[in-house]
């Protein structure tokens, strides 16, 4: 008879409490949430169970808080507000994110550099300052920043906006170690080519820059994922609100994809489109 070395296993009542994805009894505030993907991952918190606010400097969204996460002032009366209303916070997710400018290196224009970094990395930082101190208090606590596929591959026609994103997932990364001991999680994640009004957006100004049709430079983005596909804002939701669920209560510091597997940002075109005279 063979011998059966027993396999240890925790018990299911411990199985059940610890994985289970539901945020009932949490609070949450998602910047940018008036629109896109904030508004997609402000209603799947909300389905899941959370009380949700959401702030965005564009008042016309109805989100809960007007707010430019930029400007530390406005960070501050919004936090106020949210102690008056909501007495802790628990989960936050930094989503606010502009695409900044298109252009070569010696064309771009230097305030727009900036500005696109001051909001995509400085708001996050002010955000998660004021959440760091509730957290804290609280003993615990989920953030997630959203990055992109261009926060670990290099764009051309892009530097800024790839730029502020490698930033913010060496914040995460960072944020996590000085914050794990205090059962505050910090997490990412990196959304590919999202089906939408802003994608659209892009791929009409980079068409612009390039010389060239949206459809191509469509057609280019979509050859350049493994799954030929753009992604749903619902996908990226989906994602976010298990980071911030007890079934990712060890998984801290990650930055998990969610683009179909996106191998590179470098478009290619025939030889004769240039951009500032570079040869693409």
């Amino acid at each position: 008879m063979a011998h059966v070395v027993p396999v240890y296993a925790a018990p299911m009542a411990d199985q059940t409490n610890h994985y289970h994805t539901g945020l009932a009894g949490r609070t949450a505030l998602v910047t940018g949430g008036g629109s896109g993907i904030g508004a997609a991952i402000a209603a799947t918190l909300t389905t899941a169970g959370a009380t949700v606010r959401t702030c965005d400097v564009d008042t016309a969204t109805g989100a809960d808080y007007a707010c430019d996460v930029s400007n530390e002032t406005a960070v501050d009366a919004m936090f106020a507000t949210i102690d008056n209303e909501l007495g802790r916070l628990d989960i936050v997710v930094n989503n606010v994110g502009v695409a900044g400018p298109t252009g070569g290196v010696e064309d771009m224009n230097a305030d727009e550099f900036d500005r696109c970094v001051q909001i995509n990395i400085g708001g996050t930082f002010r955000v998660t300052q004021q959440a760091v101190q509730r957290m804290r208090r609280q003993g615990r606590g989920s953030i997630v920043n959203i990055s992109s596929t261009a926060g670990h591959v290099p764009y051309p026609l892009r530097s800024p906006y790839s730029a502020s994103k490698w930033a913010i997932e060496g914040l995460t990364r960072s944020w996590a170690m000085e914050l794990g001991r205090f059962d505050i999680r910090v997490n990412g994640v990196a959304p590919g080519t999202i089906a939408g009004s802003r994608m659209r957006g892009v791929i009409e100004r980079e068409a612009a820059a390039m010389q060239t049709t949206t459809d191509a430079v469509k057609a280019a983005y979509e050859d350049q994922v493994s799954m030929r596909t753009f992604v749903d804002a619902s996908d990226i939701a989906a994602t976010v609100t298990f980071l911030c669920s007890d079934a990712a209560r060890f998984i801290n510091g990650e930055i998990i994809s969610v683009d179909g597997h996106c191998e590179t940002l470098r478009t290619e075109f025939p030889d004769d489109v240039r951009v500032s005279g570079v040869t693409f």
